[in-house]
């Protein structure tokens, strides 16, 4: 049988955090952090306190859930600790964590978290060094106080890994590693914060805690990735109510289990209906080892483009689906990824974009601004991040904020005006061949 490999399974993250960045904790740790990290069993009421930093985004083509940024159903992401060794930042580890070492095991639970919802608080900050320096404590010459931004929360998807050699990703297992786009998003009093990053955060204390899906709707997704063909059939699940924790596939009338990709909790590798095949039938379990939808099946083929291997790093599919005891299959749309929506409050929007047109040393990329506020929109401005080597060629119906970062583009005169659900677009052409800009953030007024 041939096995084509899945490139870089575990891309390094493009990371820039505070001035103050870069290690890990030593053998001072504050009381609040010395619990152990919390089980898929225990997590879903056990509120948790831990340190936080930030990251651009994940790696491409794949973060360490197995899914590229623009197919998450939130730009508000996490990643979760790989490994929970105190004093220890050895990058020797294996991954996926054998259950030999299962004592080593961070919150990440090889995987078995990824596709989960956690709710995030802002807590204290530290007036002091938080740079998660190895053997340092985490706030040194200074303390933890309250401001004005404690108590702001998000809701989170868990998307991403810390597998970092650092006391943030080794000595402290509650430790959440937030997407850099998500800060001044956190909302408090009925508004988004929008300024505690980057002046008034210095890797802070946040407590959270593991959730159902906010506003579940529709079902699940499923895709091929990247080289998936007859012979090496990689798929990844998501738009999950509850997480994911294994898949089962229908092969000659007998069910089988998966075998996750690596410790990528959302992608398996999957067997098809009848020997050598090219359509697929299977069932999930969410985190409570649930079967989703009591047992329900999806049923869907692999596309003809993929015969020698799905070209593009995520190729959807449809499916039918019936449940466990019987009944006709119903067809079933793909469902797309959706932003998670603003509570009620303040103005609000969203911003995602996805490649219309590509060529060797380039692409354009077209990017909609919605309102998904109550209230209308009378400017917005939205921020991203380049890949290394990627540069920004031309610009249209945006403009570039002189007083922001120069990734950083606002309305122009015509399209700033937008009534609630209203969307408008703008666009660009880049220079390089990397295709994740990273998460978009976008601020209205």
């Amino acid at each position: 049988m041939q096995r084509v490999p899945l490139p870089h399974p575990h891309p390094r993250r493009r990371r820039r955090r505070t001035a103050t960045v870069l290690a890990a904790l030593c053998c001072v740790v504050p009381a609040a952090l010395t619990a152990t990290a919390p089980s898929a069993a225990s997590a879903d009421s056990a509120e948790v306190v831990g340190n936080a930093t930030h990251f651009d985004g994940l790696g491409t083509p794949y973060g360490g859930c197995g899914l590229p940024q623009g197919e998450l159903d939130s730009q508000d992401f996490v990643a979760l600790n790989v490994f929970d060794t105190p004093g220890d930042y050895s990058s020797s580890y294996p991954r996926p964590v054998p259950d030999t070492r299962a004592s080593i095991k961070g919150a990440f639970d090889n995987g078995l978290n990824c596709g989960r919802w956690v709710k995030v608080t802002i807590g204290d900050y530290c007036t002091g060094t938080n740079d998660g320096a190895p053997n340092e404590p985490f706030c040194r010459n200074g303390s933890w106080v309250a401001d004005r931004y404690s108590g702001a929360t998000l809701t989170m998807l868990v998307a991403d890994s810390c597998a970092d050699p650092n006391a943030w990703c080794r000595d402290d297992p509650h430790h959440l590693d937030l997407a850099t786009g998500s800060l001044n998003r956190f909302r408090l009093g009925g508004g988004e914060v929008g300024t505690m990053y980057p002046d008034h955060w210095n890797n802070r204390r946040v407590s959270w805690s593991f959730v159902p899906a906010p506003g579940y709707s529709g079902d699940i997704r499923i895709g091929f990735l990247k080289g998936a063909q007859p012979y090496w059939p990689a798929i990844a699940v998501s738009h999950l109510p509850a997480g994911i924790h294994g898949v089962q596939y229908l092969a000659n009338g007998t069910w089988k289990d998966a075998t996750m990709n690596s410790d990528m909790g959302q992608s398996y590798i999957v067997g098809a209906t009848s020997t050598a095949g090219s359509t697929f039938t299977v069932r999930v379990r969410d985190s409570s080892d649930a079967w989703l939808g009591g047992g329900r099946t999806y049923t869907f083929a692999l596309p003809s483009g993929c015969a020698g291997g799905c070209p593009a790093d995520y190729t959807p599919v449809s499916y039918t689906t019936s449940d466990g005891s019987g009944g006709t299959p119903t067809p079933s749309p793909t469902p797309t990824p959706t932003p998670t929506p603003s509570p009620s409050g303040g103005p609000s929007c969203t911003a995602r974009w996805t490649v219309s047109n590509a060529w060797n040393g380039g692409y354009q990329a077209d990017v909609t601004v919605t309102n998904t506020g109550p209230a209308p929109v009378t400017g917005w401005s939205v921020h991203y991040t380049l890949p290394d080597g990627v540069s920004v060629s031309n610009l249209w119906n945006a403009a570039v904020d002189s007083s922001r970062p120069a990734t950083t583009v606002r309305n122009v005169a015509y399209n700033g005006s937008l009534a609630p659900g209203a969307s408008t677009g703008w666009g660009m052409t880049l220079n390089g061949d990397d295709r994740n800009v990273g998460a978009l953030s976008c601020t209205a007024s």
